[in-house]
C-alpha cells in the first residue's frame, strides 16, 4: 500500500519517458512519484497501463525549479530563444527539462520524420521539419517500435543489452521492430537554412543512437547550449560509442557541464543519460560563440539552473551584468 500523500505537484520529471506526479519529497532526497503510463525509470514496477506508485531518486539538479528568474530574463531577451528539438515526440514544452514558467521565452522548431506525427505537431502550432536529420542528404530506414515509439531509431535495438538497463526479459518484446519506415534525411545545417534560420540558441538531440551522425551536419549553427542523450553501453546496433560524441563536442568547442541519469542501470554509473554542453569559455572558439549573444546565453543558463557556472564564466569574460549575476544563489550547491 502506498502512503497517503499530503501534497501533489504535477510535473514531468527526468528519468521518466511519461508524465508523472510528484507525490512527496522524502528526507533521503528521493521522491515518491506516480507514473501515469509506463516509462523506463523503474521497469521492475511495470504494470501495463495501470498507475504505479514508487520511490525514485532524482538528481538535485532540479532544485532550480523553485527559482524564478523571469524578471531578469525579460530584461535581457529582445527576441525569443530559438530552439531545435530533434526527437521531439510529445512536443517541446512537454519534456519537463525546464519549468513551464519559461515556455514563452522559446521559439521551438521540432524535427519529426514520421509524417503522421509531424502533422499532429503542426496542428499544435509547432514549426516542424518533417524529415530526418543525418550527416548528409540521404534515405535511411527508421526501425519503428509500436509498443515503445519513443525508442524507435535509425539503428536496430540490441535486446541482449537490455538487462544492463534493468529491463526484465518478459518486457523485451517492447523493443520488437513492428515496421520499417523509409525516411528522407537532410543535414541540420541545410534544414535550418531552408527555414531562413540564421542561428540557434538551444539544441536538443534525443534520437536513440543517431546523435553523432546528426551533429556531423551541424555546420556553423553552433548553439549556446546543447543537450544530448547518450548511452555508455550501446542499446542499438552499430550506433557510435558515447566517447566519439564527447570527443566531437570538444572539437566543436564545447564542454560538458552536467549529466543526468535516465532510468535504471545494473552498473554503478548510468548507462543512459542526458548530457548538457556549453561553449568552452576557456578557448577562443567558445568565447566567440558566447559573446555573439551574451544575453541569450545568460538566459539559458538561468532557465536550466546553471547559476554557479554562469558566475564563473561571467567573471572570466567580464559580462556587463556580472555584478547582478554574482548576487544569485545556486541552490544545487547548498
Amino acid at each position: 500500500m502506498p502512503p497517503i500523500f499530503r501534497k501533489t505537484l504535477v510535473i514531468p520529471v527526468i528519468n521518466i519517458d511519461s508524465p508523472a506526479v510528484f507525490l512527496e519529497r522524502n528526507k533521503d532526497k528521493t521522491f515518491n512519484i506516480q507514473e501515469l503510463f509506463p516509462g523506463p525509470a523503474a521497469p521492475q514496477k511495470e504494470s501495463g497501463f495501470k498507475v504505479a506508485v514508487y520511490k525514485i531518486d532524482i538528481d538535485d539538479g532540479y532544485v532550480h525549479f523553485k527559482d524564478n528568474y523571469e524578471s531578469l530574463i525579460s530584461k535581457l531577451l529582445k527576441k525569443k530563444l530559438i530552439a531545435l528539438d530533434v526527437g521531439a515526440q510529445g512536443g517541446f514544452f512537454n519534456s519537463g527539462l525546464f519549468h513551464p514558467r519559461y515556455n514563452n521565452y522559446f521559439s521551438p522548431i521540432l524535427v519529426e520524420p514520421i509524417q503522421s506525427e509531424a502533422k499532429k505537431m503542426e496542428l499544435k502550432n509547432y514549426k516542424v521539419i518533417p524529415k530526418g536529420l543525418w550527416s548528409k542528404k540521404c534515405s535511411r530506414i527508421l526501425y519503428y517500435l509500436e509498443k515503445r515509439p519513443g525508442s524507435s531509431s535509425m539503428f536496430q535495438p540490441i535486446k541482449k543489452n537490455l538487462n544492463l538497463y534493468q529491463f526484465k526479459q518478459n518486457n523485451y518484446h517492447l523493443f520488437d521492430v513492428t515496421k520499417k519506415v523509409k525516411v528522407e534525411c537532410e543535414t541540420l545545417k541545410s534544414s535550418l537554412k531552408k527555414l531562413n534560420i540564421k542561428y540557434l540558441d538551444y539544441l536538443k538531440i534525443d534520437t536513440q543512437g543517431a546523435e553523432y551522425e546528426i551533429l556531423q551536419g551541424i555546420g556553423n549553427f553552433l548553439p549556446l547550449m546543447i543537450r544530448l542523450e547518450v548511452h555508455t553501453v550501446p542499446m542499438y546496433k552499430n550506433a557510435p560509442y558515447w566517447n566519439k560524441i564527447i570527443n566531437f563536442m570538444y572539437q566543436l568547442g564545447f564542454i560538458v557541464c552536467e549529466w543526468q541519469r535516465i532510468g535504471s542501470h545494473a552498473t554503478r554509473c548510468p548507462v543512459e543519460m542526458d548530457m548538457i554542453f556549453v561553449p568552452n569559455y576557456l578557448t577562443e572558439t567558445g568565447k566567440r560563440i558566447i559573446k555573439k549573444r551574451i544575453d541569450n546565453f545568460i538566459s539559458l543558463m538561468l532557465i536550466f539552473g546553471q547559476v554557479k557556472l554562469l558566475q564563473v564564466i561571467s567573471s572570466n569574460l567580464s559580462f556587463s551584468n556580472n555584478r547582478k549575476i554574482q548576487e544569485l544563489n545556486d541552490k544545487y550547491f547548498y
